[in-house]
C-alpha cells in the first residue's frame, strides 16, 4: 500500500511539474508553424528555426500558441530574453518589463494586450528556492494571493 501511494505521489509531481514547463506540445508547434508560414518572424529565414515565447517564459510567459512563433537560432539567440532581435534591431516579442505588444499582432490585439498589461503586473515575490514568482497581480502591493 505504501509503495502505491508513493508511486501515486510521484506522478502527481511530476504531472504538476510538467504542466509548469517550458514544454511545447507537438500540436502546439503545428499550429504555430502553420500560422507563421514555416518562415522567422524577424528576417524570413526558413532554416533553423526555434520556437520562441513571444513573452519570455522567465516573465511567466505561456507555452500557448498564442504566446510562440518561430524565430531562426541568429535571431532567437539575440533576443535572448527581451524583445528586440540584435541582429536586426526589429522588436519581435513583448517585454514583460514594459508590456508593450509584439509588432506581428494586428492593431486589435495589441490594443487588448496593452489593455490587460496596464492591469496586471508580475509578481515582485519570490518562490522558495529563491526564483522570482511567475504570477500576474492587480494587486496594488506588486505581489499575489501566494506573497
Amino acid at each position: 500500500m505504501k509503495k502505491l501511494s508513493l508511486v501515486l505521489t510521484l506522478l502527481l509531481f511530476c504531472f504538476c511539474s510538467f504542466s509548469q514547463s517550458r514544454y511545447i506540445s507537438e500540436t502546439t508547434k503545428k499550429v504555430v508553424y502553420t500560422r507563421d508560414g514555416g518562415k522567422c518572424q524577424c528576417c524570413g529565414s526558413f532554416e533553423n528555426l526555434e520556437y520562441d515565447h513571444i513573452i519570455p517564459y522567465s516573465c511567466g510567459g505561456s507555452s500557448d500558441a498564442s504566446n510562440i512563433q518561430l524565430l531562426c537560432l541568429k535571431c532567437n539567440r539575440s533576443k535572448s530574453n527581451s524583445c528586440y532581435c540584435k541582429v536586426h534591431n526589429k522588436k519581435v516579442g513583448n517585454n514583460c518589463c514594459d508590456g508593450k505588444s509584439n509588432v506581428n499582432q494586428s492593431p486589435k490585439s495589441s490594443s487588448t494586450t496593452k489593455k490587460s498589461s496596464d492591469t496586471s503586473s508580475q509578481c515582485t515575490g519570490t518562490t522558495k528556492k529563491g526564483a522570482r514568482c511567475r504570477n500576474m497581480t492587480t494587486n496594488s502591493s506588486g505581489r499575489c494571493h501566494l506573497h
